[in-house]
């Protein structure tokens, strides 16, 4: 007996199985392509993300009949002008400050061996070596910088050490310029690379992921801006003398929950302790970071990011570790980004599932979905 020759329809599902796999190996090596080019793409990412950011304003200014390329330049001008004149304007301050906040951590440390310690061992009746404190504190301090500043060392590490580094911050504005002056036309060839039948499809996901990041975005750097202001003003009210820049690294660091608000207390803590001497200006500290909670709570994050928008403090903790621990310093900067548009693409997937039959369970539409696999 002979096989038969391979129906239409069975070639057609071979095919068909064909270009997923082909789809899935391209996927799978681009994503490994991009793990081996993490330390060399963040520039490109970062260029990126400030030419997605900017790239609504300049498309404005191109309706009201400015050439892409002057609306560009015209943004890029502006943005350099702002930054320029706030780092005029808080470069001495925050030198001052550091340099003032270095000189409190080596008075700490010197009244931790000197005073604390033996405090603390004659009170608990412990014998408590201040070398072997102190070497056990400075240990575990190391890890914990080693710990959060893996990925930036990966990316300051790699190449040529400062020598990348400072390439890097060269090329950041010049890539920016670039990507924001062409940016339809690099997604116009993104689009004509989509298959037809398929078009439709992604254009509803790109617009939802699109506005779910630019939402996020935005609303994000507004809250840091507004948190860092914040804390600034409070710690200046209470007396602190590094006030400034201890509250705006807090607000910087507040893109990962819980983490702006603990190192800052911890730092405020320990400057106001040395600075003072006294237990009652440190209720202030707390008192202030305490406000700043329930600004970002019930004012900031709602207005600022929105409900819908925002993310599960445990799911932002979880991205940034992960893309940290798998791309280096590029994961950090794509973590949040990527997982706010996952969560506009899984807010499609669910409205899906729950309306298929497999979730419905109904036997009608079994039958339908039976008789019609391939329906619209």
């Amino acid at each position: 007996m002979t096989r038969d020759a391979p129906s239409a329809g069975e070639a057609v599902n071979s095919a068909s199985v064909l270009q997923r796999l082909y789809v899935m190996a391209g996927l799978v090596a681009g994503a490994y392509v991009l793990y081996r080019l993490s330390a060399v793409l963040t520039p490109f990412l970062i260029a990126g993300i400030l030419a997605y950011l900017g790239n609504p304003l300049v498309s404005r200014l191109q309706r009201w009949g400015l050439p892409r390329s002057a609306g560009t330049t015209l943004v890029f001008v502006l943005v350099v002008l702002l930054v320029a004149g706030v780092v005029t304007a808080l470069l001495p301050a925050i030198r001052h400050q550091a340099l003032l906040f270095l000189d409190y951590t080596r008075q700490y440390a010197e009244l931790l061996q000197r005073q604390i310690i033996p405090e603390l061992s004659a009170r608990l009746g412990i014998h408590l070596d201040s070398q072997t404190v102190t070497h056990y504190a400075s240990a575990n301090a190391q890890k914990l910088a080693d710990w959060l500043g893996k990925s930036l060392r990966i990316a300051v590490s790699s190449g040529s050490g400062i020598l990348a580094t400072l390439l890097d911050i060269v090329l950041i504005p010049v890539l920016g310029f670039y990507l924001l002056r062409d940016w339809p036309g690099l997604l116009e060839r993104i689009r004509e690379l989509i298959p037809r039948r398929r078009l439709p499809l992604v254009e509803l996901l790109a617009r939802d992921a699109n506005a779910m990041l630019m939402a996020f975005l935005r609303g994000q750097i507004l809250v840091m801006l507004a948190l860092g202001t914040s804390y600034a003003i409070g710690l200046s009210i209470v007396g602190l003398q590094t006030a400034i820049l201890i509250g705006l690294l807090a607000g910087f660091l507040s893109f990962v929950p819980y983490l702006g608000v603990i190192s800052g207390i911890s730092m405020a803590t320990l400057a106001m302790y040395v600075q003072t001497g006294a237990f009652l200006p440190i209720v202030g500290v707390w008192v202030v970071f305490g406000i700043g909670q329930i600004l970002e709570s019930m004012v900031y994050t709602p207005y600022l990011v929105g409900e819908r928008i925002g993310l599960h403090p445990v799911l932002v903790i979880f991205a940034v570790l992960a893309g940290g621990e798998l791309f280096g310093f590029a994961g950090l900067l794509l973590a949040l980004p990527v997982t706010a548009v996952l969560i506009a693409l899984l807010r499609h997937a669910q409205r899906w599932y729950l309306d298929s039959p497999w979730y419905r369970g109904s036997a009608q539409a079994t039958e339908e979905a039976q008789s019609c696999p391939e329906k619209k």
